[in-house]
């Protein structure tokens, strides 16, 4: 998920904006990292809604996205029940 950073904090984490994604999020930002930078947030996906297309992302905390806004994502091969 590509994001760009919008303040860091005083606490040390990092205020970033998520495409498509209507709430606040902050990271731990990556060192020498500064306001307007972008980013990559990695996470698991939890939940894929192909009729509302929007995808639910594990990531420190739960993101919605809408599907266009994910960079890149890989299946996993699950045994069957």
């Amino acid at each position: 998920m590509n994001a760009t950073i919008l303040k860091l904090l005083g606490s040390g984490r990092a205020r970033v904006r998520i495409p498509t994604h209507n709430y606040p999020f902050a990271i731990d930002p990556p060192a020498g990292a500064k306001a307007g930078d972008p980013i990559m947030i990695a996470g698991h996906i939890t939940e894929v809604d192909q009729d509302r297309g929007r995808v639910t992302f594990k990531a420190g905390g739960l993101v919605t996205v809408d599907i266009a806004s994910v960079a890149a994502w890989k299946s996993v091969l699950r045994d069957p029940p």
